[in-house]
């Protein structure tokens, strides 16, 4: 049998050459940090310092406002700033929390669990939510919510998305090279939270070393395997990735839970299984920093707030002023005009591109050539469902099942006529959410 993977889907150039052989660098940032009380999907955090107040690394500064939200750790010791409105990567102001770095690094002590397997459920998933974990891989979902559906006795599959299908990024990558115990260790104990769920480990063939090293690492246990993905993109999309290791159909109406599946990230994972063994909360990820235009790609082990000129700046500089910069990957990631941001919980990477591709074609009409449906894992009619929305056919776009859209931007990347099909159809799918949301 065949690697496993899913219907449509493209191959584009994947760039990870750049970066996938360094190893993962610590870096020490300088100067303030930057802490957005929005870092997740929910109630934005609640903060619990006051200005002039000095802080340590692992020290609670913002508490989770409900629980549907996630509480924001201090990642380096020093003194509270200010509460100030500061830029992210969507080009929104959002209220932030200001530290000012002592460079220091001094940490509070955290509470180590000698044996996580004398831990009650209760006390596993309280422990996730106290470290404010959320889906590391750009979702930013709260993830002790996600471990705690209504029903756990139906969750049967508890899958590791260790694919990392977009070009260019290999922190997820790097980490699973460089930590592979931390993720089988992290599966064992989410497992665990299910009576009758198994794991799956989901790895794309591009990452031989890391399907090597995980599958020796599972050797002698039976509840948990490692699946071997086509390399493809989007295979790490939750729909894609569930249709192919379980064959279950996910669409915008259901969870994964109602298919009895649970999907995270696994550098979410391996941050969860520090948590809950070393009580030690999210104040660091692994950013990749690449593209062309960058003299040094690299991954590094970032403080969250770290500002991201400073990241360039540790990987060599620019080569020559890029064209375009993208915070994540190339097919879902978002361009940005101001790197005077900060590294968030959800932030992956930040791509540095001498020329900007879009820019270069101009769109023309249509040839009716098929290809965006021979590409969209959704199984759509992009071309259709675009033409809808330049007509402001709302009703015809939902029709055509334009919600079910995951705007992966495969249909963007095959058009032969360089149309901005996804962004016309991002539009149409999200007045959709939005008139369904209202209905209920």
């Amino acid at each position: 049998m065949g690697d496993l993977t899913f219907k449509g889907g493209v191959h584009p150039y994947e760039g990870k050459e750049l970066s996938m052989d360094k190893p993962i660098k610590e870096y020490r940032p300088h100067g303030e940090l930057v802490y957005p009380l929005s870092q997740h999907i929910g109630a934005p955090a609640k903060p619990v310092v006051t200005i002039g107040e000095h802080v340590k690394i692992g020290q609670l500064i913002a508490e989770a406002d409900g629980f549907v939200s996630a509480p924001i750790y201090a990642s380096v010791s020093g003194t509270v700033k200010a509460f100030d409105k500061r830029q992210n990567a969507m080009s929104n102001y959002v209220d932030s929390i200001i530290i000012e770095n002592d460079n220091n690094y001094e940490h509070v002590e955290y509470d180590e669990v000698e044996d996580v397997t004398k831990l009650s459920r209760e006390e596993i998933l309280e422990r996730i939510k106290k470290s404010g974990i959320v889906g590391m891989g750009g979702a930013g979902f709260p993830q002790h919510v996600k471990l705690s559906p209504k029903e756990p006795e139906k969750i049967e599959y508890i899958i590791a998305d260790c694919a990392e299908c977009e070009p260019y990024l290999t922190s997820d990558y790097r980490l699973m090279l460089e930590e592979p115990e931390s993720l089988v260790e992290g599966m064992k104990i989410l497992v665990s939270l299910f009576p009758n769920a198994s794991g799956i480990i989901a790895i794309e063939n591009n990452k031989p070393d890391c399907i090597e090293k995980v599958s020796n690492l599972l050797n002698g246990v039976d509840n948990i395997k490692v699946n071997v993905l086509k390399t493809k993109y989007p295979q790490g999309g939750e729909r894609q990735i569930i249709f192919a290791t379980t064959g279950r159909k996910l669409n915008s109406s259901i969870l994964p839970s109602d298919l009895g599946c649970i999907v995270l990230n696994n550098a979410s994972i391996m941050n969860m299984y520090k948590a809950v063994k070393f009580g030690r909360p999210l104040t660091h990820r692994i950013v990749t920093i690449t593209g062309e235009a960058i003299n040094d790609p690299r991954n590094f082990d970032v403080p969250l707030g770290t500002n991201f000129m400073e990241l360039v700046e540790a990987a060599g500089g620019f080569v020559e002023t890029p064209e375009k910069i993208i915070c994540g990957g190339p097919m879902m990631g978002f361009a940005v005009s101001n790197m005077d941001i900060p590294v968030v919980k959800t932030t992956s990477a930040m791509l540095c591109m001498l020329h900007d591709q879009i820019a270069m074609y101009e769109a023309t009409h249509c040839i009716n050539c098929g290809k965006c449906v021979e590409v969209c894992p959704a199984r759509l009619v992009p071309s259709r469902l675009a033409k809808l929305m330049e007509h402001n056919d709302i009703e015809g776009f939902e029709a055509m099942h334009g919600a079910e859209c995951m705007e992966c931007g495969c249909c963007n990347y095959i058009c032969p006529a360089k149309k901005h099909l996804t962004q016309m159809i991002r539009t149409g799918r999200q007045t959709v959410l939005t008139n369904r949301r209202k209905k209920k």
